[in-house]
C-alpha cells in the first residue's frame, strides 16, 4: 500500500484557475504528458506549458457550447481501465487509447452561481456534466488513477511529483474526497430543483463538513464537533468570527444560538442573556447599553456565567458594564474598537462577531431513527404585532402597556415551555420556564419578579388550561396579559380576568419551545 505509482500522463480540466499554471509547470518539469480542455488548455499554453488539446486527441470537436468535449471513449477508456488487468490494456491498445495516471478537475461553480441570485437558466448552465463523470470514473478506478478534485489538494500533488507518485492509500483518500465533492454538488442541485417544484418536502439532502473539534459535548465524557453545511447558507453562530477568548464549547454554541434568536426577535436595540438555553433577561431600549443594563437587572444571579447577545454594535458603555460581570460568551454584529479592547482584557471571555445574522427558515431535530423538520417559529417582524390580537377582557390599554405586551410576546418565544414572562418598560422582570404545568411557571415568574410583578404585563406561550395559573398573575398585580387562547375553558379564564378588571388579549398563535 505504500508503493508509489508514477505519474506519466494527466488530464487537466478546471474551472477555478487558481494555482493552475504552477501545477502545470510542475507536471511539465516532471515529464508528464498533459491533455487539457478549452480555457484550461489556453491558460497553460499561454504560460508556455505544452498541452495536447482533448479535441486533437479524440478527433472530435468541442460542441454544444462546451456541453460536449470530454464525453468520449478515448477519454473515459483511459480513465476507467484497470492498469493491472492485461485484458483492459489489450482492449485499449486495440483502440489506440492511452491510460491516465492523474486527473485534475474542479467543477463549475453551481453553488456560488445559485447564491449570487442568478436566473434559472444561468444556474442550469452551471451544472457540470463532464467534470463529475470524469471525477467519479477516476475515483472508482483509484487503483490506477489519482484524482485531484480541489485546488486545496495541489500541495499534495506537488509533493507526489517530487516523491515519485501517489501511494495506494493516498489515491484512496483522494477518491473518498472526490465522491464527497460530487455528492455535495449533486445534493445542492437536487435540493435547488426540488425548490422549483411542489415536491421539495419529499426529499432532503444536506452535506455537513467538520469545521472544528470541540473540547467536549454537553458533558466532559461526550465527544463533539462543529459541522457546517454548504447548502444551508443562512448566516448564524456557526459562521461567526471569534475575536477573542477560549475555544467555544458545545454549550457555548447552543446557548449562543438561543441568545442570538432571542435578541433578533426584536426590532429595537435588544440584549438577551441566556443560561442553559433559557433567558435570564431580555430588554429593549433606545441604546444597546441601556438594553444590557435592563436585561441584566431581570435576574443578576442567574446571569453570572451567562451568554450575552446584542442585535446592535456593542458600544464602549455596554462593554464597561459587561466587563464587570462574569460572562462566558458575547455575540454581536460588531464592536466599537474601545469596546473590543475593554472586553479583551478578560482572558477567557469568548467574543464573537456575527454579521448578517439570519434566522433559518427551517429547524432540524434528530430523533432516534430519523429527523424531524419543521418551519421555524418566526415572530411577526412587522412593527405592530397587536393589530391581529383580540382583546377579550378589561378596558382599553395605554400605548405604553401595549408596547410592553408586544415586547413580552416577542420575548416569551425564547423561553422553554411551559413559559410565562413578566415585563415592564421594555424589560423582562420575571421568567418562569420549563415547568411541567403552567401554574408552576406562573409561580416561578412571579417569585423571580418579586415586587416588580405589580404593574407588569404577562405573556404566556400557550393558553391557560384553567384559571388557576392566570389567577397567580392577577394576584401579583399584573396589569395585562397576552396569550394564544383556544382552551376549552377560555370562558372560565376570561371570567377571572374580567373579575380582576385586567385586560387580556388572545393572539391565536402559540409559541411552544421544547428543545
Amino acid at each position: 500500500m505504500t508503493e508509489k505509482k508514477a505519474i506519466r500522463r494527466a488530464l487537466v480540466s478546471v474551472y477555478n484557475k487558481v494555482g493552475l499554471v504552477e501545477i502545470g509547470a510542475a507536471l511539465h518539469r516532471s515529464g508528464v504528458e498533459i491533455l487539457s480542455t478549452g480555457s484550461t488548455a489556453k491558460t497553460l499554453q499561454s504560460a508556455g506549458i505544452p498541452v495536447i488539446p482533448v479535441e486533437e486527441y479524440t478527433g472530435f470537436p468541442e460542441m454544444l457550447g462546451g456541453r460536449v468535449k470530454t464525453l468520449h471513449p478515448r477519454i473515459h477508456g483511459g480513465l476507467l481501465a484497470d492498469q493491472s488487468d492485461p485484458s483492459h490494456l489489450e482492449q485499449l491498445a486495440e483502440q489506440g487509447i492511452a491510460t491516465f495516471d492523474l486527473v485534475v478537475i474542479n467543477l463549475y461553480p453551481f453553488a456560488q452561481t445559485l447564491a449570487s441570485g442568478a436566473s434559472f437558466e444561468e444556474c442550469i448552465e452551471q451544472i457540470d456534466i463532464g467534470g463529475p463523470s470524469m471525477l467519479r470514473g477516476s475515483a472508482k478506478n483509484h487503483k490506477s488513477v489519482a484524482v485531484i478534485s480541489d485546488p486545496s489538494q495541489y500541495p499534495l500533488l506537488m509533493t507526489a511529483l517530487e516523491n515519485g507518485g501517489f501511494t495506494h492509500d493516498q489515491r484512496l483518500r483522494l477518491a473518498m474526497a472526490t465522491y464527497r465533492t460530487t455528492a455535495q454538488y449533486d445534493a445542492t442541485i437536487a435540493t435547488w430543483l426540488g425548490d422549483q417544484t411542489e415536491t421539495a418536502s419529499e426529499w432532503k439532502a444536506e452535506v455537513w463538513t467538520k469545521s472544528a473539534d470541540l473540547r467536549y459535548g454537553e458533558n466532559p465524557h461526550q465527544a463533539a464537533a462543529l459541522y457546517t453545511s454548504a447548502i444551508n447558507t443562512s448566516v448564524g453562530i456557526a459562521n461567526a468570527r471569534q475575536l477573542h477568548g477560549k475555544e467555544m464549547s458545545f454549550n457555548n454554541y447552543t446557548d449562543g444560538d438561543a441568545a442570538l434568536r432571542a435578541a433578533y426577535d426584536h426590532l429595537n436595540p435588544c440584549v438577551a442573556i441566556i443560561k442553559h438555553a433559557n433567558p435570564c433577561g431580555i430588554a429593549i431600549a433606545d441604546s444597546i447599553e441601556e438594553a444590557h443594563v435592563n436585561a441584566h437587572a431581570c435576574d443578576p444571579v442567574s446571569a453570572f456565567g451567562g451568554v450575552v447577545a446584542a442585535n446592535r454594535t456593542v458600544t464602549k458603555k455596554m462593554a464597561e458594564k459587561l466587563s464587570e460581570i462574569f460572562t462566558e460568551v458575547v455575540l454581536a454584529p460588531g464592536y466599537e474598537s474601545e469596546a473590543l479592547e475593554i472586553l479583551s482584557r478578560k482572558p477567557s471571555i469568548r467574543i464573537l462577531e456575527v454579521t448578517g445574522y439570519q434566522v433559518p427558515n427551517v429547524e432540524l431535530r434528530p430523533i432516534s431513527g430519523g429527523m424531524l423538520i419543521q418551519d421555524t417559529d418566526l415572530v411577526n417582524n412587522s412593527g405592530d404585532l397587536a393589530t391581529g390580537w383580540t382583546q377579550v377582557s378589561g378596558e382599553p390599554v395605554s400605548s405604553e402597556v401595549l408596547k410592553d405586551l408586544e415586547f413580552a410576546w416577542r420575548s416569551v418565544r425564547a423561553v422553554k415551555s411551559n413559559a410565562i414572562l413578566l415585563a415592564k418598560s421594555g424589560s423582562s422582570v420575571g421568567v418562569g420556564m420549563g415547568q411541567v404545568n403552567r401554574v408552576d411557571s406562573a409561580r416561578l415568574a412571579v417569585s423571580r419578579a418579586g415586587q416588580r410583578a405589580a404593574g407588569s404585563v404577562a405573556a404566556s406561550d400557550a393558553f391557560f388550561p384553567f384559571a388557576d395559573g392566570l389567577q397567580i398573575l392577577l394576584d401579583a398585580g399584573v396589569l395585562a396579559v397576552v396569550q394564544p387562547g383556544g382552551s376549552v375553558r377560555d370562558e372560565e379564564v376570561i371570567a377571572a380576568a374580567v373579575a380582576a378588571n385586567v385586560a387580556m388579549f388572545f393572539t391565536g398563535v402559540r409559541h411552544f419551545s421544547h428543545a
